[in-house]
């Protein structure tokens, strides 16, 4: 069968006046990848209509659809050939070691899978069973670390357990994507490009806070091209990235309990906090009028745009980066049981 030939042309596409694209430059020839770290879609913007009550058109930047299933095949990728080319990693000789709460962990799992490298990801007890199944399956080892740090998180004892672990063994390398540069020049170089190559213009750009890499590399962007565009950081109740006090958490993602070296304040515009509650809200309203199942980090950033909603009466633009979707959330976000045990009155207010 014939992708191309087989495209409806007969039935036709409403565009945003905003959204720089035709039906001619849709139709491109099919996506034939050599191997699976070459399937990324970079250019996937859906268009939330009737959800947050804003005039605003609001573009969600889906970043879920490659085969690691997040944003974090970009850093991944990155860090790694980076190393590749510096001459200072090699599958024969060196064994890469990483702190992640899920989607870097997959991604970087995925990726090592592919070049030949052994792979240990040191992770926590919020870790979803399903991310933890992805990074087995893709052949990583997995490390869970179930002592809380002194700010109610786990990073500061997985990056501790990390530092002693390469001081046992020379061959370890740690990625170290709360400090890596190329965490954020990665977004600078495609997800920035991909934003501003299909907008002709972006009032507000809300984005996660986790690692900070997509943030710092759009943020990035935006000064160097004297664009006009605010960003606006969103981040999750509790975590000590914008210096707020710490608090547990129980959503993987966005957040952090130590804060990460890429972080520049000064890049950004604002900043927004969301409770958890919110997330799971968001995520749920979500799937019941979209039919569309969002990863948590996602929920947390449209979150992020409700509640900064006063603020956004004269915007014409808005985009969303959504770093996953929610197939590896079933077992928390969207399940009835997980979200009661923590949020016991969560669900009850969630309106149809």
């Amino acid at each position: 069968m014939n992708l191309y030939n087989a495209l409806d042309t007969n039935t036709s596409l409403n565009f945003s006046k905003n959204f720089k694209s035709s039906r001619s430059s849709l139709i491109t020839p099919p996506l034939i990848a050599e191997n699976s770290l070459e399937l990324i879609l970079d250019k996937v913007f859906y268009k939330l209509e009737n959800l947050l009550s804003l005039k605003a058109d609001i573009f969600l930047k889906i970043e879920g659809f490659n085969l690691a299933g997040s944003i974090k095949i970009k850093p991944a990728i990155r860090m790694l050939e980076v190393l590749e080319e510096k001459g200072e990693i090699s599958p024969k000789h060196t064994h890469i070691i990483e702190s992640s709460s899920g989607n870097l962990g997959v991604a970087v799992s995925l990726a090592c899978s592919i070049k030949g490298y052994h792979f240990t990801c040191v992770s926590d007890i919020n870790i979803s069973s399903i991310n933890e199944q992805y990074i087995k399956l893709f052949g990583g080892d997995l490390i869970i670390v179930k002592e809380q740090d002194k700010n109610g998180g786990f990073l500061n004892n997985r990056i501790a357990l990390i530092k002693q672990l390469i001081k046992e063994n020379k061959n370890l390398f740690w990625l170290n994507q709360y400090a890596n540069h190329e965490n954020k020049n990665v977004h600078y170089l495609t997800t920035a490009p991909a934003i501003f190559e299909s907008f002709p213009e972006v009032n507000y750009l809300f984005i996660g806070a986790g690692t900070t890499g997509t943030l710092m590399g759009c943020a990035e962007y935006i000064i160097e091209h004297k664009l006009k565009t605010k960003v606006i950081a969103v981040d999750a109740f509790g975590s000590v990235t914008f210096d707020l006090p710490s608090s547990k958490r129980y959503i993987p993602g966005l957040g952090t309990s130590r804060k990460p070296e890429l972080v520049n304040k000064s890049l950004i515009d604002d900043i927004v906090i969301v409770k958890e509650e919110e997330t799971i809200k968001m995520c749920r309203t979500l799937l019941r009028k979209k039919a569309f199942l969002v990863g948590g980090s996602t929920g947390t950033v449209l979150a992020g745009i409700k509640a900064y909603a006063h603020k956004l009466d004269m915007a014409d633009t808005i985009v969303a980066i959504s770093p996953d979707l929610g197939e590896r959330y079933l077992d928390t976000i969207y399940n009835d049981q997980w979200v009661l045990e923590r949020f016991p009155n969560c669900l009850e207010s969630i309106i149809d």
